[in-house]
């Protein structure tokens, strides 16, 4: 079976970005300070724990899971290739 390698990045980078603004709005309901320092903050530029920086967030995220994905997906096509041999008939 081989992945599309565009959908594979699309479908990941949605979810990855999904999950950072899901994330960032989870904390800000369970009270979390916006001005605390987080491990994003330090990765993405621009990212904070505020309703702006969710978006921020939501764009890195998107971005970054895109590219990804899609070295994951070219990596399962690659392996798959050479260990499981085509089967002609």
């Amino acid at each position: 079976m081989k992945l599309n390698i565009a959908a594979f990045a699309l479908a990941f980078g949605v979810w990855w970005g999904g999950g950072i603004f899901l994330l960032t709005w989870w904390l800000l309901i369970m009270g979390a300070d916006p001005g605390e320092v987080t491990i994003l903050s330090e990765v993405y530029a621009g990212y904070a724990v505020s309703a702006a920086g969710s978006f921020i967030g939501l764009i890195w995220g998107v971005i970054c899971g895109g590219i990804c994905g899609a070295i994951l997906a070219w990596l399962y096509n690659l392996f798959s290739k050479m260990l499981v041999p085509s089967v002609t008939a």
